[in-house]
């Protein structure tokens, strides 16, 4: 099956599926996919938006009914959770925006929020606004990479997979070298 293809039948369900679990990579390679022509960058937008709202939304209730006793399953969060909590007494509002530009908080941070004080009305509009400049921010820094090389290139088509294996290779790589920081830290 051509590269073209499945990007076509599964790119936008890899978006959705990858942005409720933390989709830097996929929504980058999606933005990159909808400058090459296979996706539509404003689809591509809404359904990264659509798909960390709802897994940073349902991070937040498992925090509100459950928080506790996740802790107590996976105790390696335990420290993240009270980093954010410590921050969440400091800077409450960029915290709630701003955390899935934080490598380590995507899925800390709402969790932790679910098991504050912090109401429920007041986290959904931050998160909102989180989730759509996530979305925009990362899914256009995709699709400029895809115009990147092709202005230093030509026409990309002959390059794409190789594009698409380098763009992969380097957030794979990139998401190594911050887990392996974050459990050195520990």
């Amino acid at each position: 099956m051509p590269l073209e293809s499945v990007i076509q039948d599964y790119g936008y369900w890899a978006v959705v599926v990858g942005c409720i679990l933390e989709g830097e990579s996929v929504l980058l390679l999606a933005g990159f996919a909808a400058h090459q022509g296979y996706l539509q960058i404003e689809l591509v937008i809404f359904l990264a938006f659509l798909g960390a709202l709802a897994g940073d939304q349902t991070y937040f209730w498992l925090g509100r009914w459950r928080g506790p006793w996740l802790l107590a399953k996976r105790p390696k969060w335990r420290a993240r959770v009270e980093r954010v909590q410590t921050r969440l007494g400091r800077a409450a509002i960029p915290l709630m925006v701003g955390f899935r530009f934080l490598y380590g908080l995507r899925t800390a941070t709402p969790l932790a929020v679910g098991m504050s004080t912090v109401p429920a009305r007041r986290f959904a509009p931050l998160n909102v606004a989180g989730s759509a400049l996530w979305a925009t921010v990362i899914a256009l820094l995709g699709y400029f990479f895809g115009a990147a090389i092709e202005a230093l290139l030509g026409r990309v088509k002959k390059y794409e997979l190789t594009a698409f294996a380098v763009l992969a290779a380097v957030a794979l790589t990139v998401g190594v070298v911050r887990h392996l920081r974050a459990e050195k830290k520990r």
